[in-house]
Parts: C-alpha cells; sequence; structure tokens
C-alpha cells in the first residue's frame, strides 16, 4: 500500500494528514500558533511557528501511524494564501510575515492602480489590486521598511517556505502565484511589464510549477527531522481553496463548492480562461493543469447566524447543552418551521461590508420588512435565507461568465445544515452534496502528491478514484419558486440603500 502526506499551514495552525492511496485517514496531527496584530488593521506570523509545526506533525503522523517511511510516496502542501515571507542571502526569514488579513496598504494599492491601471491590472493578474494580496506588501516593504528590502533576496508564499525547509528549492506553484498579483494568470507564468513596471526584481521569485508536479525532494536534514526518507517528493502543492477544490472534486467543468464559513465562498472550476472585467470575483489558476476557477466571496455568511446565535439565542444555547446537542442544530430545526420567505422578511448579511458582487466596504446588514408580527424564528431564517442570496449572487456573477454551475459540494460549518444545503440547491438549481471525508485542504494536496509520485494520472483520475458522495440534495421546484421572487427582491435592496451606506460612514 502506498501512503501520502498533505499539509495545511492555516492561518490558526498547521494540520497535517497522512492519507492511504485510497483516501482513508491513517494519522492525523495539529499544531496551533499565534497571530500578531502590532498595530490597528496588521496582522503578522513568525514563519518559525509555520516551520516548526510541519515538521513536527509530519513526524507524529509518520511515527504514530507505524506506517514505514519506504511507502510515503510524497507530500503535498496547502496553506493560506498571499502571505509575504522574506529571505536574506543567508535564507534567513528577514521580519515576520505580513499575511493575507493584513489591511496596511491601501496607499500601495493607489500605487499599483496610478502605475498600471486598474484595466491593465485586471487583464493580465485577472484580478484588481487588492490590500491583502502579496504585491502591495512587497511595495509596502519597499516603501516603509527600505533596509529589510534591500535585504530581500528571495520573496516566499508561506506554503512555499515550507517547501524550501523541506527541499531546499525556492519555488511556487500556478494557484498560490495568482494570488500575488505578479502572475500573468492567462499564461501561467511571471509577468515582466507587472514586475518592471512596479520595479520588482524578478530574480526574488521562485520557479512556477503547476500543482502536481514535483518541485524538489526531501533534503537529508529534512528527512531526519520528519522521520522520512531523504529523496521523499513535494509536489507543487496549491493555495487553501484550489486544494480544497481537489480534495472536494471540483476539478472538471460545471461542477463547484460553496463553503459556508465565517465568510462564504463559491469556487467554480473551468477549461477556459475567464476574467470578470469589473473585477467582483477572482479569478486564478487551478490545481488541474491548464485550468483555471472563478471564486466569488460572501464576507458575513457564517459570521451573520454566530451574530444572531450569540446576540439573541441564548435560551438555544442553554437547551443545547442540557441536550448535549450543537446550539446550531436547535437553530436550524426552529428555522425550518418558518415558511419560505420568513413572513416577508429578507435580511442582507453584510456586517463586514462585501465583496461579490459588490465591492463596497460601507456596506452594512440590513433586516427588511421587519414587523410587529416577526418572531425570532422568522428572523433566523431570514439571516440564513439572505446569506444563501448572497451566495447567489456569486453564481449569477459565474453565469454572466458564461461559466455553469450543474454540480454543487457544500463545505464548512454550514454546509453540514441540512436546511442551509436546501436553501441553495432550491436557489442554484442544481444537486448540492456533501462528501464523506471532511479533510478538504489537505486531501487535496495529498491527492495532487499522488498524482506526482505516479499513484495516478492525472488529478480527475485522483479525484474520481478516492472522493465519495455522502448526501445529496435535490432541488424543490415549489419552494424554487418561492425563492426566486424574493430572491429578485432582494437584489434591488442594495442598490437602492447604496449612497445611504456612504452617507452612514461619514457620520
Amino acid at each position: 500500500m502506498a501512503y501520502i502526506i498533505g499539509v495545511d499551514i492555516g492561518t490558526s495552525g498547521t494540520k497535517t494528514v497522512l492519507f492511504d492511496e485510497s483516501g482513508k485517514v491513517i494519522a492525523s496531527k495539529t499544531i496551533e500558533y499565534p497571530m500578531y496584530q502590532p498595530k490597528n488593521g496588521y496582522a503578522e506570523q513568525d514563519p518559525a511557528d509555520w516551520a516548526n509545526a510541519s515538521l513536527n506533525t509530519i513526524k507524529a503522523v509518520v511515527s504514530e501511524s507505524g506506517v514505514s517511511k519506504d511507502d510515503v510516496k510524497g507530500i503535498g502542501l496547502s496553506g493560506q494564501m498571499h502571505g509575504l515571507v522574506m529571505l536574506d542571502k543567508d535564507n534567513e526569514v528577514i521580519r515576520n510575515s505580513i499575511i493575507w488579513c493584513d489591511q496596511r496598504t491601501a496607499k500601495e494599492v493607489g500605487e499599483m492602480n496610478a502605475k498600471l491601471g486598474e484595466r491593465k491590472l485586471i487583464e493580465i493578474t485577472a484580478n484588481p489590486a487588492l490590500t491583502g494580496w502579496t504585491a502591495a506588501k512587497i511595495l509596502w516593504v519597499k516603501n516603509n521598511e527600505p533596509q529589510n528590502y534591500e535585504r530581500c533576496r528571495h520573496i516566499l508564499l508561506p506554503k512555499d517556505y515550507i517547501r524550501f525547509i523541506l527541499t531546499g528549492e525556492y519555488a511556487t506553484e500556478v494557484s498560490d502565484a495568482s494570488g500575488m498579483q505578479l502572475l500573468d494568470v492567462p499564461n501561467r507564468c511571471w509577468s515582466d511589464e507587472i514586475l518592471d513596471t512596479l520595479e520588482i526584481d524578478k530574480s526574488l521569485l521562485g520557479k512556477v510549477y503547476e500543482s502536481c508536479e514535483v518541485t524538489g525532494t526531501l533534503t537529508k536534514k529534512a528527512a531526519e527531522l520528519t522521520g522520512l526518507n531523504e529523496g521523499t517528493i513535494v509536489v507543487g502543492g496549491a493555495g487553501d481553496n484550489a486544494a480544497a477544490a481537489i480534495g472536494t472534486g471540483v476539478v472538471e467543468d460545471g461542477k463547484a463548492f460553496t463553503t459556508i464559513g465565517t465568510s462564504g465562498v463559491v469556487f467554480a472550476h473551468t477549461s477556459n480562461i475567464s476574467i470578470d472585467a469589473l473585477g467582483r470575483v477572482h479569478t486564478c489558476c487551478a490545481a488541474v493543469p491548464d485550468t483555471w476557477h472563478v471564486m466569488g466571496v460572501t464576507q458575513g455568511a457564517g459570521l451573520s447566524l454566530k451574530w444572531f446565535r450569540d446576540n439573541f439565542c441564548q435560551s438555544e444555547k442553554d437547551v443545547a447543552k442540557l441536550m448535549s446537542v450543537d446550539e446550531y442544530y436547535l437553530m436550524d430545526k426552529e428555522a425550518e418551521t418558518v415558511e419560505v420567505g420568513s413572513n416577508r422578511l429578507l435580511y442582507l448579511p453584510y456586517l463586514m461590508g462585501e465583496r461579490t458582487p459588490h465591492l463596497d466596504p460601507d456596506a452594512r446588514g440590513v433586516f427588511f420588512g421587519l414587523s410587529a408580527m416577526h418572531t425570532k424564528k422568522d428572523m433566523l431564517r431570514a439571516v440564513m435565507e439572505g446569506v444563501s442570496y448572497s451566495l447567489r449572487d456569486c453564481v449569477e456573477v459565474f453565469r454572466e461568465m458564461k461559466i455553469n454551475i450543474n454540480d454543487m459540494m457544500a463545505c464548512g460549518g454550514g454546509g453540514s445544515s441540512p436546511l442551509w444545503r436546501s436553501m441553495l440547491s432550491d436557489l442554484y438549481g442544481c444537486p448540492v452534496k456533501t462528501l464523506e471525508s471532511k479533510e478538504g485542504p489537505a486531501l487535496g494536496v495529498a491527492l495532487l502528491a499522488a498524482v506526482g509520485a505516479g499513484i495516478y494520472s492525472c488529478v480527475p483520475e485522483a479525484c474520481k478514484a478516492v472522493i465519495k458522495i455522502n448526501k445529496t440534495q435535490q432541488p424543490n421546484a415549489d419552494r424554487a419558486l418561492k425563492y426566486e421572487e424574493y430572491y429578485q427582491l432582494y437584489r434591488e435592496i442594495y442598490p437602492a440603500l447604496k449612497d445611504k451606506f456612504e452617507k452612514l460612514s461619514s457620520l
């Protein structure tokens, strides 16, 4: 039996999972670490924490499993995207990594737009200039810490720093590199035009691979630290969402997944490059060679339900504790007793502004149609429906881009709710499925490693062999018609309030 390892370098911790070639979990280990916020809006982590967590979790799953290191055929890496890791000439980390959620770079985003133009940026990188992405972070260091920039000899993403620790190679792969805003996304290579215009030396960047390609092998030192064989292959891997797509089998046209975590993501595969000229959704290279993915984001998805729970559902929390069940289970049951449309109550889930389709940091949450007849249960269902409408907005942008979806996977905490899955199925007009495996990104990059090791011939073959469906929610025609009426009204509310949101933000 052959075995493969998936390492997921996340924001709260690193999770490493050892799988057999059929995708069965043999051993799993997670090590957490802190995030630092030296100023308001800043977010940083120490790459040494990622390295220690990665090496020790790999060592743990190998030793705890009893699997022979000779049978471990490869390692795949996934991780948080957009983080900036800078190394000096001695390969020492120069400063803490500025990570994905850091928002210090508004001035640098303006600089990118001024030098390149918004249209050119979208044309080359498939996305508008964004504060959280890597290029703006590089410019921030250049503008604010010139001594650190002068020392820099290598720029890596978080998971690619772990690759360097394991293999000694400076490399990345197309899906994660797409989130740096330095990659020519249609052509899957570094953009000389952007690098030259922003005056970033191309030699600082690693070699770009496809996600299932072998990028290096374990050094003698890394082998000793992990308990694996020197020479064990490490493949390109993928950014976290691209890795989750592999782990959910979203590797063919027509397939997509919806994740309802704190934010909500709708992610669709496409064989043809498709870019939204308005920048409402992200387009990046997919982890399947020579394909792409599009991704829409709802800022306040699971966050909206958590906000409602924390402020209005103390009795559900108390009862759930007595019954030894999850409070969200009880909230689901309460919302199920309310008809579609929540008795003419609509909710806009813009608690943290919005990204898709409005790109408006000033947007705020709204209950529309609230009357004296409404109860907590109506409001609860309206919150779930409002998040579902917002996720449907993402799908509508995809349809404008000629990307159609007929097969949807549901992931994240919200995906475990049968009620939420039924809402999504009715609004998307297609089946919504869940998977037997909950490993997502770790499984995805392990499958990429299996392809790199020759266990499977290609990524779709690996997914077909390993990914297993658990439950399928079919759309209901009658409910779908009712939802459609409310959804069309929902779409009219934001444009009517846009100017008012802006006024509110200036009070």
